[in-house]
């Protein structure tokens, strides 16, 4: 079988993989799309699998961008409840309803998102969270248990790191190097699962130099824009998202 034989599924797939790019190069969050874009071609199952060696190749290239700019505190709190999210969703794996998980997940997201374009309106200087490090380990679970399900972790990472108002180059580094390891930590699972078969495998590679330019585009555009600019994008992001996987959860 061969996946990349169908137009249709070729043209969602480019897309997908660009909108990984421009995750991975840091716009944190927008790469929740790719899955449910994907699986509209293909079954879940192997669009969750397709995707996951591109992310840990676009992986490379983000956390050697951002290597020198991360938070070790947040990702040694996060990942440990990362750990047991992704465990806990490969567990009930056959369980999970999807379709309201995701749009369980966008509802939340779409209302966060509002509320801090709120409170930040007119440029509103707005106190940073200094929320204790077992609260980053709980939004860590939501973290891992959506990655696993969907590669849908970026919007509980940024509900717990954004109000932390980190330097923009900070985020994008911690968020760097936090999937990458989660990214890894799936792998097993995805192979107790037999999700990389053969033309999976083979889909993903030729997929690969797509995958690395468009995170190294992001990357370099993302090091010129200012800081408080990027936070309103990464918010209105987080709306439209929200908006996106809310709508497609309601409707799967």
């Amino acid at each position: 079988m061969n996946l990349l034989a169908d137009p249709a599924t070729l043209a969602v797939l480019v897309i997908a993989v660009i909108l990984l790019g421009m995750a991975k190069g840091g716009l944190s969050g927008i790469g929740a799309l790719a899955t449910p874009l994907v699986a509209l071609v293909l079954a879940p199952t192997i669009a969750a699998a397709l995707l996951l060696p591109i992310l840990i190749v676009q992986d490379v290239v983000s956390v050697w961008a951002f290597r020198k700019t991360w938070d070790g505190w947040i990702v040694a709190w996060m990942l440990p409840g990362a750990a047991t999210g992704i465990a806990a969703a490969w567990y009930f794996a056959d369980q999970v309803d999807e379709a309201k998980l995701m749009a369980a997940l966008g509802a939340i997201t779409l209302a966060f998102g509002v509320y801090r374009l709120w409170v930040e309106r007119g440029g509103r200087i707005v106190a940073a969270s200094r929320s204790p490090g077992w609260v980053g380990s709980l939004f860590g679970v939501a973290t891992g248990f959506t990655s696993q399900i969907a590669h849908a972790g970026g919007p509980p990472f940024q509900m717990w790191v954004t109000p932390r108002q980190l330097p923009h180059l900070m985020f994008v580094g911690t968020s760097s190097v936090l999937f990458a390891m989660i990214n890894w930590m799936k792998v097993p699972a995805y192979l107790a699962l037999g999700a990389f078969r053969r033309d999976v495998v083979v889909a993903a590679l030729l997929f690969m130099p797509l995958a690395i330019v468009s995170t190294l585009l992001t990357v370099r555009w993302l090091k010129r824009i200012d800081g408080a600019r990027f936070y309103t994008l990464i918010y209105l992001l987080m709306v439209m998202l929200g908006a996106k996987l809310f709508w497609e959860g309601l409707a799967g």
